[in-house]
């Protein structure tokens, strides 16, 4: 089957205002079920964790059903998935971690496709260990990363391998099984920036050869925070400086202080949305009658019988490939209708429906501002890029179009109306 974009976009009350939104890749509109969960937590009742109330009951609940459904969306145990603020804040706390069995002579390997939180993070850790830091080069002719300059990077020292699982400028999509198996080989761990994967994505952790994989969920209709995924075992060999009464336990060893209840709610129902976007066949997704128009259910979290929730993830992130790749060349033949006055610079074979452009002799930030006139969103800048920007010498700002599950093909219709007039008016 396939995704009911009219269905799937009457639930994100911010379409109602008239935008045409490509901003995903900083962060994409929320549905209604995510925020409507996030208030029902709120106004619970709802305690601190426990087992004698109901309010003690509801977090509780709350926290297994969050690790369960990120369990099921990032194909990892759920004992294995830690909350946090952010992934920039995730990697930063497992940066000092993993920087305390590091020692002088040994190595880690950047990559300069990444976005800077995976980046900046290892090597600020490494300056303090006393470690030194190797790269993996971009290809320029493919956008993408030069293998050759990996295996040179790579040595008996390495301790950690860090990569993009896909850029969130580029939207170029490395070979992460590749590289992180020849890090295994040398006996180095594997971190994944799976920020913008996730988004497009279905995610399966240990097929990737991560050993760490960080994502954000509202980079894929959920609230403001981060996730990271992770071998339990492996997680049980590192200690964070924590509170002494904190537990000790995985994860929770590595979440610090009460947990956001209500973010964490509707970061669930963010997973939930998704597995519902294609009901898949006869079956549905909790049965097309009762999920309402296209399986898009009024509330979360209600499964199907017989159908596990990561199959249904399994459809809909395949439906939702289908349906980018279909805007997303719609989107680039227009571009290419616009002649040389646009050139396009995400262009590996393999990559999500990210654009970052420049326009001939114009100014980014001001074709950002007529299009937003024009009701179209689409930033301008490096968006924390650094390394990228500077391997490949491109004007910051750039103008950076990223496709989300509700873009029809009238907001790629809009984007190129508003380009196109853009282009026609003077210098």
């Amino acid at each position: 089957m396939a995704i009911d974009v009219v269905a799937l976009r009457s639930r994100f009350p911010s379409l109602a205002h008239g935008f045409a939104f490509f901003d995903g890749p900083g962060g994409t509109q929320t549905p209604a079920p995510v925020a409507e969960a996030i208030a029902r937590t709120m106004t619970g009742p709802l305690s601190n964790r426990g087992t004698v109330s109901v309010s003690e009951r509801n977090a509780e609940r709350t926290v297994a059903e969050f690790r369960a459904a990120y369990a099921d969306l990032l194909g990892v145990p759920a004992s294995g998935v830690v909350h946090g603020r952010s992934a920039t804040q995730l990697t930063y706390d497992f940066s000092r971690h993993l920087a305390k069995t590091w020692r002088a002579g040994d190595e880690i390997v950047l990559s300069r496709l990444d976005h800077d939180a995976n980046v900046r993070p290892w090597i600020q850790a490494a300056q303090r260990a006393g470690v030194a830091v190797r790269w993996i080069e971009i290809d320029p002719a493919t956008a993408g990363l030069d293998l050759d300059s990996y295996e040179r990077a790579l040595s008996p020292r390495t301790r950690l391998v860090a990569v993009t699982a896909a850029s969130n400028v580029l939207g170029s999509l490395p070979p992460v099984r590749l590289i992180a198996d020849r890090a295994h080989e040398v006996g180095a761990l594997v971190h994944v920036d799976g920020v913008h994967y996730a988004a497009h994505r279905l995610v399966d952790v240990p097929a990737l050869g991560a050993d760490l994989f960080v994502c954000s969920p509202y980079k894929f209709l959920g609230p403001h925070c981060g996730v990271l995924a992770g071998s339990p075992d492996l997680l049980g060999t590192l200690a964070p400086d924590k509170l002494v009464p904190s537990a000790d336990t995985v994860p929770e060893r590595f979440e610090f202080g009460t947990l956001p209840y209500e973010v964490l709610a509707g970061a669930t129902a963010a997973v939930d949305f998704l597995a519902a976007m294609d009901p898949g066949g006869e079956e549905g997704h909790d049965g097309a009658d009762a999920a309402g128009p296209a399986g898009l259910r009024e509330s979360a979290g209600q499964g199907v019988p017989g159908v596990s929730r990561r199959e249904c993830l399994r459809r809909s992130l395949r439906s939702l490939h289908a349906h980018e790749t279909a805007l997303r060349a719609r989107t680039e033949d227009g571009l290419r209708a616009l002649g040389d006055a646009v050139t396009v610079h995400s262009k590996a074979p393999e990559r999500t429906p990210t654009l970052l452009m420049t326009l001939e002799g114009r100014d980014a930030r001001e074709a950002q501002a007529h299009l937003a006139a024009r009701g179209v969103v689409a930033p301008a800048g490096s968006f924390y890029a650094h390394e990228v920007f500077a391997a490949l010498k491109l004007p910051d700002p750039s103008l950076r179009v990223g496709l989300a599950p509700y873009n029809d093909a009238e907001d790629v219709d809009r984007l190129l109306d508003g380009l196109s007039s853009f282009l026609r008016t003077a210098v």
